[in-house]
C-alpha cells in the first residue's frame, strides 16, 4: 500500500488537480481536515472507502489510521487544503511513516496564495518591480519563528510577503511592516479563496488592518503586503519582447 499526500486545493472543490482526483478515486481510506477539506471532493471517493474527518484527531491517532490501512494493504488518501508543501504539517507525518517503514508519494495542489492572486487579478512578479515572493506566518500560538524569519527582519528586504495564519493579527502584522513598507504600500487579505463565500480585501498598510477587522476575518485567509500589488508603470517581459532573439536556446 502507499501513503498519498494530496493537495486539494484552496477551496473550490473544482481546483484538486487531475492527478490528485485520480488517485482520491482509487484509494479504499481517506484522511481528511473536515475543516478544511470541501466535502464535495469526498465524492471521488470510491463509494466503500473508509473517511476519517482528522480535524479532532492528533498525530498519533492519525498515524494510527494510517498503519490500521497498511496492515489491511489498502491505499490512503491524506487529503491537506492548498499544497502540501508549505504550512501542512506533513513533514511529521512523514517521519512517522519513514520509521515505520510505510511507503509515501506527494501528490501536489493549487496553493492558498496562487488562488488569492488569482481572486486579486495579479501576477505576484512584476519586471523591475519585484521578483521575490517570501511565503511565511507569524509566531503567536503555534510554533515558535526561527531565529531570523521575524516579520521585521523579512520585511528589510522589501520583497512581496504572503502571510498564512495571520489574519487574526492584522493589527500586529502592520505594526512590524510599516518601518520598511511604508503607510502607503498596497496590501491586501483574501479570506475562503476560490470559494462561494471568498472575501477580498484591497488597500494599504495604513488601512487594511481596520478592514480585516470590520470584515470580521479571522481565519482561513492570506494577507498579502508588496508594490507588486499596485504596479501599473513596469517594462515588459524580456520573454516576449521583440528585441529577443529567439533563435538562442
Amino acid at each position: 500500500m502507499t501513503v498519498y499526500f494530496i493537495g486539494a486545493g484552496p477551496g473550490a472543490a473544482d481546483l484538486i488537480t487531475v492527478r490528485g482526483a485520480r488517485t482520491l478515486a482509487d484509494c479504499r481510506v481517506c484522511l481528511y481536515a473536515g475543516s478544511l477539506v470541501p466535502r464535495e471532493l469526498l465524492a471521488e471517493c470510491p463509494p466503500d472507502a473508509r473517511l476519517v474527518d482528522t480535524a479532532q484527531l492528533n498525530l498519533d491517532e492519525i498515524i494510527a489510521e494510517v498503519l490500521r490501512a497498511h496492515e489491511a494493504g489498502h491505499d490512503v488518501a491524506r487529503l491537506h487544503s492548498g499544497d502540501p508543501s508549505v504550512f501542512s504539517a506533513v513533514a511529521e507525518q512523514m517521519r512517522r511513516l519513514d520509521a515505520a517503514g510505510v511507503p509515501y508519494e506527494m501528490v501536489p495542489g493549487v496553493p492558498a496564495f496562487a488562488a488569492a492572486a488569482a481572486a486579486l487579478k495579479r501576477e505576484l512578479t512584476v519586471p523591475t518591480v519585484g521578483q521575490t515572493v517570501i511565503l511565511t506566518r507569524i509566531a503567536q500560538q503555534a510554533t515558535a519563528m526561527p531565529e531570523g524569519e521575524d516579520l521585521a527582519t523579512l520585511g528589510r528586504s522589501g520583497a512581496l510577503l504572503v502571510l498564512h495564519l495571520a489574519a487574526r493579527y492584522a493589527d500586529r502584522v502592520v505594526a512590524e511592516l510599516l518601518p520598511h513598507y511604508g503607510a502607503d504600500c498596497p496590501a491586501a487579505v483574501v479570506a475562503m479563496a476560490s470559494r462561494p463565500d471568498e472575501v477580498v480585501l484591497r488597500g494599504t498598510l495604513e488601512d487594511i488592518a481596520d478592514q480585516v477587522k470590520a470584515a470580521g476575518i479571522v481565519r482561513t485567509a492570506v494577507i498579502i503586503v508588496g508594490r507588486t500589488l499596485a504596479a501599473e508603470q513596469f517594462r515588459d517581459s524580456h520573454l516576449y519582447s521583440a528585441e529577443r532573439d529567439r533563435h538562442v536556446c
